[in-house]
């Protein structure tokens, strides 16, 4: 059961452990992004939070990020380096209110409700139906900031700690790889805190996208495939190497930096605390669109600690769905760290060029399968693979029975609920995540 934090407590948070290799690292070391096994473009690896998140609790405060900030593993970073509570409380509202000023509003517990016409017209009774978890007003319009902001806090944190090697006007660049909501919302805190971003688009990427990034100063870089690429995304390749050079890795795939797997708890954490206030039925089933895998991981490790062990889908477009292999091939292994650690038999790139509707999910390959498969083995869940008429039939549905102005890759998780409409209870509740705001009308 969820109930206010009546005191404040320690920082639960025990450290990281890489899930392929089992190397821990404690949580007062600085900027460790990446398991110390990862090198150049071998990123077969990936820290995981250890932690005990039972029972939950939150504060009563509309930040999230301070109503659930002691089971965050950058207020145990801070805290194992002697900033106080208030400090850290401060830290939170100082920045939050820097990112408002560039975005228009900070962070605060998003909607999560039933979706009245959209469960009756899939056929729900009175008692099931389908939950909506509305980001598309969050900062920089998803939930991809919710994944930043944490890594923003444990660098701003550490320079102020005096951690950090640079000095306060020679801050090293911030590098993304992303086509879309990702490269937004990054761009849109390095605004806030005045730190230059790199962003490493596909040649592909959205003239509309770009323009916006420029407006908020970010550096631009197109990536086509190059001759001597491996399989795999080249705008990856091209923000590995800037890291190489000194960039500090500000995107949300886990295995090039663990801290963006913090912040999206929160989203996860808010949806149990609703869910465990509902009235029987529980929330069955997690339906949440994959591309790198970060916000799957992540959302799922927050609801499941609510207590409700609701089945999680993670879904992926028929044109770019790496998850379905990896689920299969780690099927033959009794533990998910066994699997991780025969990664490169699980996880391969997508063979052909991505593409669908739902652009901001065609990562070549789902970093974060590790996490997202050990969710779905734990709470009974499985992949699906969204036909792409279902794809834009879901985007079509989102917006003729509600009023969320969501995008097609923020509907996406909706067409998992269609392609597998046929094997869930009509009394069953079903909980989706409408995850980006439509900024132009897309083309079909």
């Amino acid at each position: 059961m969820l109930r206010a934090n009546p005191k404040a407590t320690p920082p639960i948070v025990r450290g990281l452990r890489c899930a392929a290799c089992g190397t821990s690292v404690a949580i007062d070391t600085p900027f460790s992004w990446r398991c110390p096994n990862a090198i150049e473009n071998d990123r077969h690896h990936v820290l995981l939070i250890e932690s005990d998140v039972a029972p939950l609790r939150r504060a009563k405060h509309a930040n999230p990020f301070i109503a659930f900030r002691r089971y965050l593993a950058w207020d145990a970073f801070a805290h194992a380096h002697g900033m106080s509570e208030a400090d850290r409380d401060g830290l939170i509202i100082e920045l939050d209110a820097q990112v408002a000023s560039v975005a228009g509003t900070g962070f605060v517990f998003t909607p999560f409700a039933r979706a009245d016409a959209l469960s009756d017209a899939l056929g729900f009774s009175v008692s099931g139906g389908v939950w909506v978890k509305d980001e598309t007003h969050n900062v920089a319009g998803s939930q991809k900031s919710r994944h930043l902001f944490t890594e923003l806090l444990h660098l701003v944190s550490a320079e102020r700690l005096g951690l950090a090697p640079w000095g306060s006007t020679s801050r090293p660049s911030l590098a993304i790889a992303s086509c879309g909501n990702a490269a937004f919302a990054a761009s849109t805190l390095a605004k806030a805190v005045d730190w230059p971003i790199s962003v490493f688009v596909p040649e592909w990427a959205d003239a509309a996208l770009v323009a916006r990034l420029h407006a908020l100063g970010a550096n631009v870089q197109h990536c086509p495939r190059r001759p001597a690429d491996p399989a795999g995304d080249p705008c990856v390749f091209r923000f590995r190497e800037a890291v190489a050079d000194g960039a500090i890795p500000f995107g949300v795939q886990g295995p090039e930096n663990a801290w963006c797997l913090d912040g999206g708890r929160t989203i996860g954490w808010e949806m149990a605390y609703v869910a465990e206030h509902m009235e029987p039925p529980l929330i069955a089933r997690l339906f949440v669109q994959s591309g790198g895998g970060a916000f799957a991981a992540s959302l799922a490790e927050g609801f499941h600690a609510g207590g409700t062990r609701a089945a999680l889908h993670a879904v992926q477009a028929e044109g770019c769905a790496p998850l379905a292999h990896a689920w299969e091939a780690s099927g033959k292994f009794s533990t998910m760290n066994q699997a991780a650690a025969h990664w490169s038999e699980c996880m391969t790139p997508w063979p052909t060029t991505p593409v669908s509707f739902a652009d901001g999910i065609l990562d070549d390959e789902t970093y974060d399968w590790v996490s997202v498969c050990r969710a779905m083995r734990a709470s009974g869940g499985f992949p699906v693979v969204a036909p792409e008429q279902l794809v834009h039939e879901a985007y079509a549905l989102a917006h003729r029975t509600t009023t969320i102005d969501v995008s097609p890759t923020g509907a996406a998780g909706l067409a998992g609920v269609l392609a597998i409409r046929d094997r869930i209870n009509d009394d069953e509740r079903v909980a989706v995540v409408f995850s980006g705001i439509r900024r132009e009308t897309p083309k079909p």
